[in-house]
This record gives structure tokens, sequence and C-alpha cells, in this order.
């Protein structure tokens, strides 16, 4: 008579866990990735105390050498207007944000007001919280 074992121990190995973890890793990064602006511009914005929370539909940017950008397309300031206008169009209801690295002098800033008055856009300057 034989001795039998009732414990079996079992060579299998279950993939679950490891299935599970690796998705939620999986969902994590897209997630994160799109969180991310790899595109953005290195701007160091005017201090402010006040924020609006208003949603701009498109950005323009001035950089500290006084580089135009709507989005992150670099844009001649000759072709400013043109582009604004061709974004968006016949909607007045809308806002832009405007970009402006704090070195900039003021001319240029005023320049962009200045298309933004006669085309009757509405103009959001973007600061940075004190």
């Amino acid at each position: 008579m034989a001795i039998q074992s009732r414990n079996k121990i079992s060579a299998g190995f279950s993939m679950a866990g490891m299935t599970d973890i690796i998705f939620l890793l999986l969902i994590f990064f897209m997630i994160t990735s799109t969180l991310i602006h790899p595109t953005a511009l290195k701007l160091l914005l005017p201090q402010s105390n006040t924020q609006t929370s208003a949603k701009p539909l498109t950005t323009v940017s001035i950089t500290r050498d006084i580089e135009y950008y709507v989005e992150d397309r670099p844009v001649a300031f000759e072709d400013l207007e043109r582009v604004l206008q061709e974004r968006i169009g016949d909607n007045r209801d809308i806002y832009i944000s405007l970009h402006v690295d704090q070195s900039v002098p003021i001319e240029y800033v005023v320049r962009v007001m200045n298309i933004a008055k006669d085309n009757e856009y509405k103009l959001i300057l973007a600061t940075r919280p004190k």
C-alpha cells in the first residue's frame, strides 16, 4: 500500500495578477502622456493676483526673442492678423489668450492688442499666480 500525499504542489503559474498590473500601468501612462505638452513654449509669464475662468479658443505667444506663435506654430507679425481671422472666423464671442514673456517690451503686446481691437476679439493676458 502506497502512501499518498494530500497536499499537491501545483507547478502552474497564474498570470492574471500580472496582466492586471500591466493594464493599469498602460492606462496610467496613456492618461499622463496626454497631459504633457512637449511643444509648449517656455515663457516666463508676469505674476498676478487675479485669474480668469474664461476658456480661450486659441493662444498667441510672444517669446523673449520677439517671435510670434499661434498655438505652437511660428507666425510672422505681418501674417498674424490673417492667421487669427482664419482660425476664428466670424465668431466674435470667443477669447484669445495672449502669452507674453515678461522681458518683452510692452509695444509688442500693444501691437497684438490692436489687432484684437480692430477685429473685435476678446483678449486675455495670461499670467502666473503670485
